[in-house]
């Protein structure tokens, strides 16, 4: 058995969810909302797989979707891509990350990565052959350093894997990070392999900007979304890939070689989704913001160190206050004594682990909300 594979651990993940069915907890560990996503969209799929076709689509994904895909990110961020040379459609997001680690490192190769980081990452770097090299980022900022950009890269540094905003942390990089990023991709002619599945999923005002978007990347980023991440949909697995031509020629090759192509009735209802008007997208987005703040009220209410959430479906809290130095325990704790699951933030670390941050999954209904609050306030009186 391949050793990359077969000696890793059962995710955190789905322990603390088999905790959480155990415990009859709260979960609020695996990032999924409670809500069934836009009803329009749904229906769409659904009269699709009736009135479709069901037979093999194209491989590159329905044309429809890959217009709708080019029109959507030039309203949304200002990008001029032709949907026929510079849009593929994958099933799902890691799909297309594993795809992109195959077409464009090679054994040796050295990939940057930024750490805490989704666990998926590190061992697909290194089943393509990949040497990670990893830039830790520490609370509360997370942001980006030049020195910690200059130890990471090499004449060796192939690509980049970057994921804005970032889970698990919520961050949402500032423009002076993304350009001093952008000035080491040009400098060592590295491609960012940019996962860009919540850049949707951002608050209070901001929109994303995309590294693509940056002096010098155009050429050298390819870029990824998710229609899982964008509709509230994540069981749908559909993403789409942005690339310049000559990148989306090798990363074509590796897509029909894994999967192929992706359910035609989802490519469909995908493509309708992301013309909806921008009154779906800004109430998606304050629908979110106010479950954030609903929550992130409420545990400073019991007196928790919340720390900042610029996106995603998490934020996430500061237990050294509690006189806490262990999240791995403060968690397997909290889900058998309290009845309430959350992820460890030292799980999302490869080297550089931080043990104080536990991470909660806000995108649930008030009464889900009020539930963990409820449960946790036992916590916070004991403390």
């Amino acid at each position: 058995m391949n050793p990359i594979f077969s000696a890793l651990p059962t995710t955190i993940f789905e322990t603390m969810s088999r905790l959480a069915r155990e415990h009859q907890a709260v979960n609020l560990g695996q990032g999924f909302p409670d809500d069934p996503g836009p009803e329009d969209v749904r229906r769409k799929a659904a009269e699709a797989v009736i009135d479709g076709w069901n037979q093999y689509p194209p491989m590159m994904g329905l044309p429809e979707l890959r217009q709708a895909t080019a029109t959507h990110f030039r309203h949304w961020q200002g990008l001029a891509l032709d949907p026929e040379a510079e849009v593929m459609v994958t099933s799902g997001a890691t799909e297309a990350i594993a795809g992109a680690l195959m077409a464009l490192i090679s054994p040796g190769d050295e990939v940057v990565l930024f750490e805490p980081m989704y666990d998926a990452y590190l061992p697909m770097v290194r089943r393509a052959g990949g040497i990670p090299k990893f830039v830790t980022l520490t609370p509360p900022e997370f942001g980006l350093s030049e020195e910690a950009l200059a130890r990471a890269f090499s004449p060796k540094t192939r690509a980049v894997l970057f994921n804005n905003p970032l889970n698990p942390t919520a961050t949402n990089f500032s423009e002076a990070d993304l350009d001093l990023l952008a000035s080491f991709c040009v400098r060592h002619d590295a491609v960012a392999i940019c996962d860009d599945v919540w850049e949707h999923v951002v608050f209070d005002g901001h929109r994303h900007a995309p590294l693509m978007s940056r002096p010098g990347m155009r050429e050298r980023t390819v870029k990824i979304s998710s229609a899982g991440k964008i509709f509230s949909l994540t069981g749908w697995k559909v993403g789409m890939v942005m690339a310049a031509p000559e990148l989306m020629r090798v990363l074509a090759k590796a897509h029909q070689y894994i999967t192929f192509t992706t359910p035609p009735n989802l490519q469909a209802a995908v493509a309708y989704g992301l013309g909806k008007d921008d009154a779906y997208f800004e109430g998606m987005r304050a629908d979110f913001q106010r479950s954030r703040d609903r929550f992130a009220g409420g545990l400073r209410d019991l007196g928790f160190s919340v720390l900042p959430s610029a996106g995603t479906y998490f934020l996430n809290v500061d237990i050294g206050p509690l006189g806490e130095s262990d999240d791995v325990a403060f968690c397997q704790r909290l889900v058998s004594e309290h009845g309430v699951a959350a992820i460890p933030v030292s799980a999302f670390y490869a080297e550089g682990a931080v043990r104080n941050v536990v991470r909660f999954c806000f995108a649930k209904h008030d009464a889900t909300l009020d539930k963990a609050l409820e449960r946790l306030a036992a916590l916070r009186i004991r403390a």
